[in-house]
């Protein structure tokens, strides 16, 4: 999400260098920046919300003094983008300036702990209760070095960090430590480096030292030095020589966005596990009032808001209507009311059709609850409730990480509305709650051991004319987004429909060599989706299915096959069984000669009706 940066020079001033290298680092999206350095036994310290460039007109960030310094490019996620939000964060002795990627799972519980302890917060971020942590060690134990500190301090954190420390009481040290979100260490005869990411610092060195997970690093003029943080042992690392050009470095080695940001739906889903509970205890009690429930989005959203209707009704037992957003006010809009409650869904929160829904909803007193991945976004300000859905800027056009982010968050909102309401058993709740956690596993495998296979299908089927989508059942959502993915990256018209449907009509089109994709997870409708394997076969559909591992009845009948892994509840199953569909589209693109980050005629933001 956010982007990191520090160094510790031999010569010069930090500040130019930081500020160059977070433009280096602007890829990764942000909505504020800031700088500290230290000179003469003091914290120097410029930030705001904006862009670089804007900031730097006002602040001047080059002018910061000294030579080492820490920086940072901001995605809200605690709080919103505001100058006194933005990082570095102090402690209250103006004595710890820290930067941070992650989220800090149990910020509250440590501020309150902080608080009664005297400590004074300015900002709304979890990232702040680091610095008073800090802080309140080094005060019960003096004797204490920065990193010893910082090193006691991160056995307290449960959440993902990257962390870079600087103080005036070791100007010439930078702490930095990993758990989750990405570190990386880059070295020169004059200088070392940290970062986010190696773009960061590969225009000044070509050589890096990844810092792995549970691992605390102190940089100094004399070098590195790595220890795990859980028994403070020496690890000794050598670095790499990288070779990527800047265009390769900014895409982690990956060809594209797009399959870098599928790549990244393992990490992205820890994230949304580490939602804080009371907002999606208010955000369900707010369901829990309404009289009638709406979904409304548009796109890869409102196929979220389509599989998240089944998850509400088979675990809450709460009937709600997903709608696309564009046909809101002709559908529903005269009909809503102030028992009415409006779910939007917008990865952006600027996006017109929805915002112009809401509007509506809005002017006849309906309660407006919002899920988007900007916080700070209209549709942040005008909800009753809202919740950042924490899968970080995504760059590629496709929604891709983004899409399992909100499915993983509206099916925690159901879970937790089947507990308010009753409707489901504390062992039900469990498993489910179990099988939930595992989700960022289960897509990891999947990408591991499905990636190739879908590649050879992408090669064989490349030049296809037509697609069929089919699924039943919460698969029928995940069939919409497979067939919108493959439209939008490769540009091969696709049809997607409820299986059920397509001998009411679809069925007309298909011929020998027609290619139809089924989603097949073992459900309940399982033995339904078999006898519509076989109506396709029959009629010379060429049959492409993903199905759970060693589903013999479903092999013997498909051309091709992606496995999933056993054990996906139902209820889950869009979150797993789209990735392969994401990885088919993005793989007919590149066969097709297509650029699947810049698909012709879309936006990554659509804002105009």
């Amino acid at each position: 999400m956010c982007g990191i940066f520090g160094c510790v020079l031999k010569d010069g001033k930090a500040a130019p260098i930081i500020h160059a290298a977070l433009k280096r680092l602007e890829y990764r999206g942000y909505d504020s920046v800031g700088e500290a350095t230290i000179y003469n036994g003091k914290l120097y310290i410029k930030k705001d919300r904006g862009k670089i460039e804007e900031v730097d007109k006002i602040h001047n960030l080059d002018d910061l003094p000294g030579n080492i310094g820490v920086g940072h490019t901001r995605w809200a996620t605690h709080g919103a983008p505001l100058q006194v939000n933005a990082h570095p964060h102090l402690d209250c002795s103006e004595q710890i300036a820290i930067v941070h990627n992650g989220i800090i799972e149990n910020f509250a519980e440590l501020k309150l702990e902080l608080e009664n302890r005297g400590h004074v917060f300015k900002s709304k971020t979890d990232t702040e209760v680091a610095a008073h942590l800090i802080e309140e060690i080094l005060k019960t134990n003096p004797s204490l070095s920065l990193a010893d500190a910082v090193l006691e301090a991160v056995k307290r954190l449960d959440g993902s960090y990257a962390l870079a420390v600087i103080s005036p009481k070791e100007p010439n040290k930078m702490i930095c430590a990993r758990h989750e979100s990405p570190l990386v260490v880059g070295i020169n005869e004059k200088a070392i480096y940290c970062a986010s990411d190696i773009p960061a610092f590969l225009p000044l060195t070509n050589k890096a030292v990844i810092i792995d997970d549970g691992e605390l690093v102190t940089l100094s003029l004399e070098g590195f030095e790595i220890r795990k943080i859980a028994d403070s042992s020496l690890v000794v690392r050598e670095p790499k020589f990288i070779d990527w050009t800047p265009e390769m470095a900014v895409k982690q080695g990956y060809p594209h966005f797009m399959l870098k940001e599928i790549h990244e739906q393992p990490a992205t889903l820890r994230n949304t596990l580490r939602l804080q509970e009371q907002y999606l205890d208010l955000m369900a009690t707010f369901l829990d009032r309404a009289r009638e429930v709406y979904l409304v989005a548009c796109g890869t959203s409102y196929h979220a808001c389509l599989a998240a209707s089944y998850m509400f009704s088979k675990l809450a037992f709460l009937a709600t209507y997903p709608v696309i957003a564009s046909e809101f006010v002709e559908q529903h809009g005269k009909s809503v009311n102030i028992d009415s409650a409006i779910l939007a869904v917008s990865q952006s929160g600027e996006t017109a059709d929805t915002l112009a829904a809401v509007n509506c909803a809005r002017q006849r007193a309906a309660t407006i609850l919002g899920l988007t991945n900007v916080i700070g976004s209209t549709l942040t300000r005008v909800s009753r409730v809202y919740i950042g859905q924490q899968s970080g800027p995504e760059i590629g056009v496709a929604a891709t990480k983004t899409f399992t982010s909100q499915l993983s968050v509206l099916a925690q909102l159901a879970l937790r509305l089947a507990k308010k309401r009753g409707k489901i058993s504390q062992d039900e709740m469990d498993y489910l709650a179990e099988k939930m956690e595992k989700l960022p596993d289960t897509v990891e495998t999947i990408i591991q051991t499905q990636e190739e296979n879908v590649k050879q299908i992408a090669k064989k089927y490349k030049d296809a004319k037509t697609f069929f989508f089919l699924g039943r059942g919460i698969s029928t959502a995940t069939a919409y987004e497979g067939r919108l993915k493959l439209m939008e990256i490769a540009y091969v018209p696709a049809i997607a429909f409820p299986a059920g449907e397509s001998k009411h009509g679809p069925i007309s089109l298909i011929e020998q060599g027609f290619p139809v994709v089924f989603i097949c997870p073992k459900d309940e409708t399982h033995k339904t989706i078999v006898g519509n394997i076989m109506e396709m076969k029959a009629r010379g559909a060429l049959i492409i299915a993903v199905i759970e591992k060693d589903d013999e009845e479903i092999k013997s009948l498909a051309d091709d096959w992606i496995e999933m892994p056993k054990g996906i509840p139902e209820v889950l199953s869009p979150i797993p069984y789209i990735i392969p569909l994401q990885l088919l589209a993005y793989y007919m693109a590149v066969e097709r000669g297509h650029n699947p980050d810049m698909p012709r005629n879309l936006a990554k933001s659509v804002t105009v009706k």
